[in-house]
């Protein structure tokens, strides 16, 4: 399996995460404010992995070029 293959695979499974977290968050936010918080942190922790992935995913399809 190529690097590229791998880094989307993952960053596949990042978004599906982030996206749960973000409507955890949003359930929890009328009914409990420190899960939501907590929810809301671990989103933007897993969103900063994402970016992260997609700027190595972007350097290595420009050195391939």
């Amino acid at each position: 399996m190529s690097k590229n293959h791998l880094l989307k695979s993952h960053q596949e499974k990042l978004n599906n995460r982030y996206l749960l977290l973000i409507e955890q968050a949003y359930n929890l936010r009328q009914t409990d404010h420190a899960l939501s918080d907590d929810s809301e942190f671990k989103a933007m922790k897993v969103l900063h992995k994402i970016n992260k992935i997609k700027f190595l995913s972007r350097e290595q399809s420009q050195s391939i070029s």
